[in-house]
């Protein structure tokens, strides 16, 4: 689908076995490791606003904005929220979230399967972010790329919805081990789909060896308590003053100091 995660490229140029092929590896290389640098700067401007940036993903359908929607009913009156839209084409999601009175940038990616740290770089400087408590980056629906890609993002939360079934996990590894929380959405359905388990949901987590915690929820029904808590718990970390421990030889320096001395 796109040429940055090598994802459109042949089988035969996706495993290097010749020099052409070394140098392809190469390139793509040479792309993860820029995207990782902008990643950090963009962190770095995150940081310095104090606010917390989460990642949404998860496949196309799985309830993504509907899920933003809902937060922001939740949470609008209490928190400066944002979202930059990740999506191949249209405006649709970033209308969605501006009709509830929230900034919203929309990416269109065209044939990318996934956002970089670059588009979230460039979508970042047309949010006030000194003046915003959480910003929510909606990736394009893919339960591939995406997790290979940091945006300088503070937590990744992955959705999976009721409909796709329980054993997604164990079918994308790669995405469910990069997530710092895993919501089960539209439980709502539960009632008419007797083939999901999200024991089961929970059992592949700890089978990948991840910790991340497991949350049920229904964007249109709720409850939403336990993700609303674990967003303000993560705002109230991403705000908590950093400790700089002082050196020995320094803290001996400051005992001795004569005073008058600063």
């Amino acid at each position: 689908m796109c040429q940055t995660c090598g994802c459109a490229l042949p089988d035969h140029l996706q495993h290097a076995s010749n020099e052409h092929d070394v140098h392809t590896v190469e390139v793509l290389e040479g792309l993860k490791a820029h995207n990782d640098e902008v990643a950090r700067h963009n962190r770095e401007h995150f940081d310095r606003a104090g606010l917390l940036v989460v990642n949404l993903m998860s496949s196309p359908g799985a309830g993504k904005t509907r899920l933003l929607e809902a937060t922001i009913e939740a949470l609008g009156a209490r928190y400066r929220l944002a979202v930059i839209e990740g999506d191949l084409d249209t405006e649709n999601d970033a209308r969605r979230i501006r009709a509830r009175g929230v900034p919203a940038v929309q990416i269109t990616t065209g044939s990318a399967c996934h956002l970089d740290a670059a588009m979230v770089h460039r979508a970042a400087h047309a949010l006030p972010l000194d003046a915003l408590d959480l910003l929510f980056i909606e990736n394009v629906g893919n339960l591939v790329c995406p997790a290979s890609f940091d945006l300088g993002q503070h937590a990744n939360v992955t959705l999976l919805s009721t409909p796709e079934g329980d054993d997604k996990p164990l079918k994308y590894p790669v995405m469910f081990r990069a997530s710092d929380l895993v919501l089960v959405t539209k439980t709502d359905l539960l009632p008419v789909l007797d083939d999901f388990d999200v024991d089961a949901v929970a059992a592949h987590m700890h089978r990948l060896a991840s910790a991340a915690p497991v949350m049920a929820l229904s964007s249109k029904s709720g409850p939403l308590d336990a993700w609303l808590e674990w967003l303000e718990a993560g705002l109230a970390e991403q705000r908590r003053p950093a400790f700089h421990p002082v050196p020995p030889a320094e803290e001996a320096c400051l005992l001795t100091r004569p005073q008058g001395l600063v």
